[in-house]
């Protein structure tokens, strides 16, 4: 009989995990309200991510010297098929002069423009918004001072830089409120599933929404001080990956101490050896998760550079509060957590799934190994169907908003690039031969900046040239005809011209993207094979693990691709879906082979390679499915914002990680493993080493 332990020790295996649980119920009460705080300081304005090198930066900051007050234009498009009729005009005119009088104005009113049909269909009329003026605001007091007095019949919208803008932050609105709400839910719906009791899923959820607040408040404290950049994607991918990495890491945890409690152990020696168990494989899972998020800092563009931190800390914040509060309220309910399911003691549950999938690549490894290789390789092959390189601003929204249609109405009547000029600033020697260059395809009319007297604008010896694009500012067309004026102004002898404006910018954008995908994706996988060949000691495993999830992704971004083309009819994705649906799946493909090996290897130093690989199939099988399903519904969560890129993203981890843990963790990994044998963990000890034991 073991000996009674003394009054302060029992005493302290309730206060401190007491202690623990009442010091986040402060952390979540402090920091709780600062999610939804985190819009206050997030910025979705592209131009703010460019570097400084780049040449629409450049233009940008040089625009500044021919006049004091930036601004960002707001166009207003009027249309009544069949002309506009009298009361139209007089409408629009009343309009010009309401506008004119808002606080935010940055020039002087611009006169209705009519269009060349006869009689004209349509009118625009352009607004200047103040740069320190709230864009979303102005927008919304344009909307409203258009709707008084509207004939009827008369089509008005609102579009342009500024309208686009206004109705993507409408858009990422739901971040904060609908997104953390769905995706809640959807980890409460599978956690009553998987565990069938009502009270740990409430205290798996506990642990989330503190790891939510925690993290929420130090990315709210950093971008409210200028130290990172927070945008709506970002706050959405935080909010998914805190809920997705949190059950994770409670699912690994909930499910050892099960284990330990169906041997017989009392709640917190459970706990102690379940968190002693699972310490270092969820240690190891996190850290590569942040190693892999963090090597966004090699970005260029800051909102990806934004992106890195804000993940790293949630799945630190993820990480704390699994290992202290979970553990802590495990401990303090013990069995009756698993209410109304009962926990028996002594004796180990088998599961009979798990053990024949065990027995199947126990019989034939390579055979299974083989045809899952095959399988993926072949779904790898549609990648190159894959339409990465970019899609223009208005498509990005996949419901019907006012600036989209309103684009389309000025494209319809007007040069698509009415109001968003192309900028060039060049050496005022050089004006005539850079007016005569940018007469290029695709430009509609080119034209010096003149001040209130008709003179050309001259600031430094430099000229300001604005080149009216035939296309939208944000079509592909558009962005070639970019590409096409650069040439040929760059060739301008002592011009020393450079081009900027809208389009200019989503062109640096697409094309820093494009670099950041080449440079930061081999650092990722350089960086989660240093961490598996510490974890595993050994060099052929983590190759192995690393070639597998690569060719998991592979295949991921092969189905997307005919699933984005052939199903959903997707016009296309920006270059950072596959920048960072890499990051995140083989970071996180990589959490799952951890969870697995880690386990493996605990196994194989008492049974042996073989059987410590079917072992540990068996023991972890339920748990990495469950926690594969729950981050693939939570970043399905993702879906629910009407935005392309986040629509696209939600596809990509979602498939991924099922394709992880169906196939290549359950069938793939363990059937090489079993197939090379011991080698597998050369050069460690455990590849020469005898197994203890076989029971």
């Amino acid at each position: 009989m073991a000996p009674e332990r003394p009054q302060p020790v029992r005493r302290l295996r309730w206060l401190l995990p007491a202690l623990l649980a009442l010091a986040w119920l402060a952390i979540g009460s402090f920091a709780g309200p600062f999610a939804g705080k985190l819009s206050e300081v997030a910025v979705n304005d592209g131009s703010a991510f460019l570097p400084s090198s780049a040449e629409s930066t450049e233009v940008g900051e040089l625009r500044a010297t021919f006049d004091d007050t930036e601004a960002t234009p707001a166009i207003v498009v009027a249309e009544r098929t069949g002309g506009l009729s009298g009361a139209d005009l007089a409408y629009l005119d009343s309009a010009s002069a309401a506008l004119a009088a808002l606080d935010f104005n940055a020039g002087p009113p611009i006169p209705p423009q009519l269009s060349d049909e006869d009689p004209a269909e349509a009118a625009q009329l352009v607004v200047l918004i103040d740069a320190g003026a709230d864009e979303n605001e102005a927008v919304a007091q344009i909307r409203s001072v258009l709707d008084e007095g509207r004939p009827d019949g008369l089509d008005v919208l609102v579009t342009g830089q500024a309208a686009l803008g206004a109705d993507l932050g409408e858009a990422f609105g739901g971040v904060d409120g609908l997104l953390l709400l769905v995706a809640a839910a959807v980890v409460a719906v599978i956690l009553v599933l998987v565990y069938r009791s009502p009270l740990l899923p409430l205290l798996v959820l506990l642990s989330c929404g503190f790891a939510l607040a925690a993290a929420s408040a130090a990315v709210y404290a950093l971008a409210d001080a200028g130290a990172i950049d927070l945008n709506g994607q970002s706050q959405g991918i935080l909010f998914i990956l805190v809920f997705g990495a949190a059950t994770d890491y409670a699912l690994l945890l909930v499910a050892r101490f099960r284990e330990e409690l169906d041997a017989g152990l009392d709640r917190f020696t459970a706990v102690r050896r379940a968190l002693r168990a699972t310490i270092e494989p969820i240690a190891a899972s996190a850290g590569t998760v942040i190693l892999g998020v963090l090597c966004l800092l090699f970005s260029q563009l800051e909102s990806n550079r934004g992106l890195g931190p804000v993940a790293a800390i949630g799945i630190a914040a993820a990480f704390l509060s699994a290992v202290t509060f979970l553990p802590a309220v495990l401990a303090i309910f013990g069995r009756a957590a698993f209410w109304p399911r009962r926990v028996a003691k002594g004796g180990r549950r088998r599961s009979r799934l798990w053990a024949n999938v065990a027995g199947l690549v126990a019989r034939r490894p390579r055979v299974v190994w083989m045809t899952t290789a095959a399988g993926l390789v072949i779904a790898a092959a549609f990648m190159v169907q894959l339409k990465a390189d970019g899609t223009a601003q208005t498509e990005v929204f996949l419901t019907d908003v006012d600036s989209v249609a309103g684009q389309e109405v000025l494209a319809e009547h007007f040069p698509g690039g009415s109001g968003a000029p192309a900028v060039i600033i060049a050496n005022e020697s050089a004006l005539d031969a850079v007016l005569a260059a940018a007469e290029v395809d695709g430009v509609a009319d080119v034209a010096a900046s003149v001040d209130q007297s008709g003179q050309v604008k001259v600031a430094d010896g430099l000229v300001e040239v604005e080149a009216v694009l035939e296309d939208a500012p944000d079509s592909d067309a558009a962005v070639a005809t970019v590409e096409r004026l650069r040439e040929a102004v760059h060739a301008v002898d002592g011009a020393d011209a450079l081009v900027g404006g809208p389009t200019a910018i989503q062109l640096d954008t697409l094309e820093t993207s494009e670099r950041d995908r080449a440079v930061i994706i081999p650092i990722v996988l350089a960086v989660i094979l240093l961490v598996l060949m510490l974890l595993l000691r050994s060099i052929v495993a983590p190759l192995l693990l690393t070639a597998t999830v690569v060719l998991s992704f592979g295949a991921t971004m092969g189905v997307s691709a005919l699933v984005f083309n052939h199903l959903f009819g997707f016009p296309g994705a920006d270059p950072t879906v596959v920048l960072f649906g890499f990051v995140f799946l083989v970071a996180l493909g990589i959490d799952y082979n951890i969870f697995l090996m880690t386990r493996v290897r605990e196994e194989s130093a008492r049974l042996g390679t073989k059987a410590g690989t079917l072992r540990g199939l068996v023991a972890t099988g339920g748990v990495i499915t469950s926690a594969g399903v729950v981050l693939a519904a939570t970043f399905s969560a993702l879906a629910v914002l009407p935005i392309l890129f986040l629509a696209q993203i939600a596809f990509v981890v979602a498939f991924g990680v099922l394709l992880d843990t169906v196939i290549v963790r359950s069938l793939l990994v363990p059937a090489l493993t079993v197939d090379i044998g011991k080698a597998v963990w050369q050069p460690s000890k455990l590849a020469r080493v005898r197994p203890l034991s076989r029971k």
